[in-house]
């Protein structure tokens, strides 16, 4: 099969670099990022997050295919800050916002549990 080894789409082998910033001088304030072993799954959410940036006038992402794991990000800004500046931005908030997802998602499970506990103890009040 030509299909590459599962692993080898998301774990990075050694010395590879994860993101690699390319500056396209034909257009100014715009780089090209290489983000490797990441798929659509990040790189919707990081295109869409870098257009609700205030400084980033432009942002996009491609996947060639779905073989070659990596990701070309471009991002074009005001000026005002680097595109490097606005995409390292972007993904702390995206880190802070999931960070909080995960912390709310672990509350509601445990109380969701201790409900069920509950239940359970007044379905059936002389066992335990």
């Amino acid at each position: 099969m030509n299909a590459p080894d599962r692993f080898e789409l998301f774990l990075l082998g050694p010395g590879e670099k994860k993101i690699d910033e390319r500056p396209v001088a034909a257009m100014a304030n715009t780089s090209d990022f290489l983000i490797k072993k990441e798929d659509h799954t990040l790189g919707n959410l990081l295109a869409e997050h870098l257009k609700m940036h205030p400084q980033v006038l432009m942002a996009g992402y491609k996947v060639s295919h779905p073989n070659v794991p990596e990701m070309f990000v471009r991002v074009q800004t005001n000026g005002e800050i680097t595109p490097k500046e606005a995409v390292v931005s972007v993904l702390k908030d995206l880190l802070k916002m999931f960070s909080n997802l995960s912390q709310e998602f672990i509350r509601e499970f445990e109380l969701r549990r201790v409900v069920e506990a509950r239940r359970n103890d007044d379905a059936n009040p002389g066992q335990g």
